[in-house]
C-alpha cells in the first residue's frame, strides 16, 4: 500500500527536500527538540520501570514537540509500541515511514477500524457495543486492545462486563486480542488510596483475563505518574507521556529528567518608550520610566500564553526581560532596558529548555495557574519543529 511503499516514501522525501530549498525563507519562530534529552528521559524510565517496557505517548502532536519528529527519534529504540490518540496520527506516521508498532488509544470510529489497511496498528475498543459491531463487520484480522474502566469513569468496559466482552472477542476470528489497558485517574494525587483501589481492580481483571486469553501480549495501566506504582501493578508495559518530554507528573520521586523543548524567535522591532507611554491594547501597561522596548513577532496565536501578559518573561542574551502590556495574537512586547544595545534580529528565547529558567514550561505553567500539558499542547502545530543533537 501507499504508506508502506519504500519507493513512494523516498520520492516524497526528495520532493520535500526540493520544496524546502525552492521555497526557503527565514522563519520567525522555531521549536527546537533536543534529541539527546528525549533519549535520556526514555532511558531514565526504562531503568526505573524495568523489566516493564515503555510505550511512548505521542498524542496532541507529541505534546507539542512534533508528532513525526519525535517518532523518528524513538523509532526502533527498544520500545513496546508508540501511542497516538487518533487514526489520522497513525496514518501520518506510517506515511512518513515510521516502522514501530502503533496503538491508537483514543476512540476510533468503527468505519475507520474496519477500513484500515495499516500494518502493525492496533485500536483500542471501549465498549461491548462496538466490539459486537466489529465482530460482525471485520473482514480481515485486526489487533485490538480492550480498555477496562477501573474507576476513572471516562472510557472502558466495567469489570462486571469483561466476561461478556471476552465472549464477543472469542467468537470473532478476525479480532486479534493483543492488549488490555486502563487508565489511572489520580496517580499524582497526595492520597494514594484511590489509585491503589484502581490497581486492585486492574490486577483482579488481569488475573481473570489471563486465564482465558494467555496469548495477550500487552498489559498496561500506568502513565508517567502511575509508573511510580509499577511494582504493585500486574502489567508489562508503561505508557510514558509527559515524562518522555522531561517533566515528571509524579511528585513522590525525583528522576533526572531533561526538558526536551525550547522555542526561539527574534527581535522584530526595538524602540524607546518615554515615561508615561502606554504599550499595547487596552492601555494595560504604562511605563514608569524611560525604557527600551522590543517587540517579538509571535503571540498567543502561536506559542505565548495570554496569561503571561504583564507577568511573564522572555530571555535575550541570557537576561530575563519582562513581558509588558497585553500579549497580542501575533506579537509580544518586552522591556529590554537591561540591554540598551539590543538589535533587531537578535534571538529571543520564548520557552527555555532549562528547567530553572523563569520561562521554562514548568514555571510558565505555575505562573498561568495551569499544567505543563496545557502550555505544551498550546504550541501551534504550524510552527517549524527542528530536532537538534546538542544537549544542555
Amino acid at each position: 500500500m501507499f504508506a508502506g511503499n519504500p519507493l513512494i516514501r523516498r520520492i516524497r522525501a526528495q520532493f520535500r527536500r526540493w520544496r524546502a530549498t525552492r521555497y526557503a525563507y527565514t522563519r520567525l519562530v522555531e521549536v527546537r527538540i533536543h534529541r539527546s534529552c528525549l533519549l535520556h528521559n526514555l532511558r531514565q524510565f526504562q531503568a526505573a520501570c524495568a523489566p516493564r517496557r515503555i510505550a511512548p505517548v505521542l498524542k496532541s502532536n507529541a505534546y507539542g514537540h512534533g508528532l513525526v519528529h519525535v517518532a523518528r527519534v524513538l523509532d526502533q529504540s527498544g520500545i513496546a509500541f508508540l501511542v497516538v490518540d487518533g487514526y489520522f496520527e497513525a496514518l501520518i506516521l506510517r506515511n512518513e515511514g515510521i516502522r514501530s508498532p502503533i496503538l491508537v488509544i483514543g476512540y476510533s470510529a468503527t468505519d475507520n477500524i474496519v477500513a484500515s489497511r495499516l500494518q502493525g496498528v492496533a485500536f483500542t475498543v471501549f465498549d461491548v457495543v462496538q466490539l459486537r459491531e466489529l465482530a460482525q463487520r471485520l473482514r480481515q484480522r485486526q489487533a485490538i486492545h480492550l480498555k477496562i474502566d477501573t474507576g476513572m469513569r471516562r472510557h472502558g468496559v466495567l469489570p462486571r462486563e469483561v466476561h461478556g466482552a471476552l465472549e464477543v472477542i472469542r467468537g470473532c476470528s478476525n479480532m486479534v486480542f493483543e492488549g488490555l489497558c486502563s487508565h489511572l485517574a489520580d496517580a499524582n494525587g497526595r492520597d494514594a488510596s484511590f489509585t491503589m483501589g484502581q490497581i486492585r481492580k486492574w490486577n483482579e481483571v488481569v488475573a481473570s483475563v489471563r486465564k482465558e486469553f494467555p496469548g495477550v501480549i500487552h498489559w498496561h495501566l500506568a502513565n508517567t505518574a502511575g509508573s511510580y506504582y509499577s511494582d504493585h501493578i500486574d502489567a508489562n508495559v508503561v505508557r510514558l507521556g509527559i515524562g518522555l518530554y522531561g517533566l515528571d507528573s509524579q511528585s513522590r520521586r525525583s528522576l533526572d529528567l531533561e526538558p526536551a523543548l525550547e522555542v526561539a524567535s527574534r527581535v522584530g522591532t526595538a524602540k524607546s518608550v518615554a515615561e508615561g507611554d502606554y504599550v499595547g491594547y487596552g492601555k494595560q501597561y504604562q511605563a514608569s520610566r524611560a525604557s527600551r522596548m522590543v517587540t517579538i513577532p509571535t503571540g498567543y496565536g502561536a506559542c505565548v500564553d495570554v496569561r503571561l501578559s504583564n507577568r511573564g518573561v522572555f530571555t535575550i542574551r541570557g537576561q530575563s526581560c519582562p513581558i509588558i502590556g497585553r500579549i497580542s495574537m501575533n506579537s509580544t512586547s518586552v522591556d529590554a532596558s537591561a540591554l540598551p544595545d539590543v538589535q533587531v534580529g537578535e534571538e529571543v528565547e520564548i520557552i527555555s529548555a532549562r528547567s530553572e529558567a523563569l520561562n521554562s514550561v514548568a514555571n510558565i505553567a505555575r505562573l498561568c495557574d495551569t499544567s505543563p500539558y496545557v502550555i505544551l499542547a498550546g504550541i501551534a502545530p504550524h510552527l517549524r519543529r527542528v530536532v537538534v543533537d546538542d544537549s544542555w
